[in-house]
């Protein structure tokens, strides 16, 4: 399998799966991993120094360590601008699985599925393809995989399964749909009907907490375990990978370790997404209005607990029930997740993405609640939460610096300078697709804002 997005993530949950096969009995398999872009350059020669050898911690909510060392990624690739070693691994027939971690914004697309060409570095990448080049400043998911293909069938290597892990809704499947509008893009024929023959992307869900590696990390797996790692990474000990099984060259017996092969992924991708997702940034944006820093201290904030809570129980529940999952109890322990001290899960990092959360996480609750005729009050507080940060941002007084990629940064400013910013939020069609400035969806999130502003005050107080 070759990994693009060596990041704590996936070395934290897929290199993880594999290396409990591994240790099973099972070798058959292993992972090359590689970025397609110049970020977490220390990590990728860390990685490389030890052979693609790293420590997970892993912490229960009960407090409990547990050190491991994952060996499953026996190739680490280093960056370089052409991918030239990265389009030769994925050509390589013994390649059967590309596999991937993007956030939601990383696949550029528009509220009806397509391809978003406003974005500069789609567009270079599309006309990159286009003259049959690879890699460059701003390369895209799309760009990557289809010169990886490209280089496939002109090796004549035969089908490989293109597999996601992350949070993108209906991953796979949206996914293929952008790399063959891609290669459409790009004027390539032969290519787009080989890919349309020779793919597979199985829509995928996948969870594990993984917060980014404290400055202390180092120190505290050398005391435990005496090895000096420069890429440890820490996790909760809670893991969940559910694939439906749609793989055309084959694949490790995952099943053997854990991982969820189903005919559909759809419920507990929905389950995950609204009610895991999508609460942990409404603790984010929350613990952020009022001085915390931590998730875990927003969880235990009773206020927080009670939004949070809220929302799952008053709106999301009921959309997708009935379901194969008891979601009052994934619910509970989502909470219980997330309350890990010892996790100290960032606000800065759970809090990014607004812009591609809302539309993904946050809407689908709030269009299902309406067109059911009933109530929003609770998911409501969430869009007033996000404008509350947003407009925090807009007077730089957040105490970290904000990402979002999917933010246009003057957009985002208007919104806050507008005469009536809940107006113009709950207008904006990207967030909202068809719903957008439906009067039902202002009211309830101009009520929720004047909440959100009792809870701040209430806050500042303390």
């Amino acid at each position: 399998m070759l990994h693009l997005g060596l990041g704590s993530f996936h070395r934290a949950h897929q290199a993880v799966y594999l290396q409990r096969l591994i240790d099973a009995g099972d070798t058959r398999w292993s992972l090359s991993g590689a970025n397609i872009r110049p970020d977490m350059a220390d990590v990728v020669a860390a990685l490389q120094a030890q052979g693609g050898r790293y420590t997970l911690e892993t912490v229960s909510p009960a407090g409990e360590y547990r050190y491991e060392q994952i060996e499953a990624i026996r190739e680490v690739l280093p960056y370089e601008p052409s991918l030239a070693a990265v389009v030769a691994r994925g050509a390589a027939p013994s390649t059967r699985i590309v596999s991937f971690t993007v956030t939601e914004a990383g696949y550029y697309l528009d509220t009806k599925g397509k391809l978003d060409l406003t974005f500069g570095d789609l567009a270079a990448d599309i006309e990159r393809a286009r003259l049959g080049e690879a890699g460059g400043d701003g390369v895209t998911i799309y760009g990557a995989v289809c010169a990886i293909l490209r280089a496939r069938k002109a090796a004549q290597a035969g089908p490989v399964t293109l597999l996601n892990c992350d949070n993108l809704r209906h991953n796979g499947d949206r996914f293929r749909a952008g790399l063959l509008e891609f290669i459409e893009r790009a004027g390539d024929t032969e290519l787009l009907a080989w890919a349309q023959s020779n793919t597979a992307c199985p829509n995928a869900m996948v969870d594990r907490i993984t917060p980014r590696p404290p400055p202390e990390l180092r120190a505290r797996v050398k005391a435990a375990t005496g090895r000096d790692d420069a890429a440890a990474i820490t996790g909760e000990s809670f893991i969940q990978w559910v694939i439906e099984d749609n793989f055309v060259a084959g694949r490790p017996d995952w099943g053997r370790v854990g991982v969820e092969l189903v005919d559909s992924v759809q419920p507990y991708e929905e389950a995950k997404i609204r009610i895991l997702n999508a609460t942990h940034s409404c603790i984010a944006w929350a613990g952020t209005l009022i001085g915390l820093s931590f998730i875990h201290e927003g969880t235990h904030h009773a206020a927080i607990r009670k939004m949070a809570f809220d929302y799952v129980t008053d709106d999301v529940i009921p959309c997708l029930s009935p379901s194969p999952i008891d979601l009052a109890a994934y619910r509970d322990v989502v909470l219980d997740r997330f309350g890990n001290p010892a996790i100290r899960d960032t606000n800065q990092r759970v809090a990014a993405d607004g812009f591609s959360k809302i539309p993904g996480f946050i809407a689908p609750t709030v269009r299902e609640r309406l067109a059911a005729g009933q109530p929003i009050d609770s998911v409501a507080m969430l869009p007033a939460l996000f404008l509350a940060f947003l407009q925090r941002w807009h007077r730089g007084a957040l105490p970290y610096a904000y990402q979002d990629q999917g933010m246009d940064e003057a957009a985002a400013h208007a919104i806050c300078d507008a005469t009536d910013p809940v107006l113009a939020l709950c207008s904006d069609a990207g967030l909202w697709g068809a719903i957008a400035g439906d009067a039902r969806l202002v009211e309830a999130v101009r009520g929720a804002s004047a909440r959100v502003a009792s809870f701040m005050n209430a806050g500042a107080t303390k």
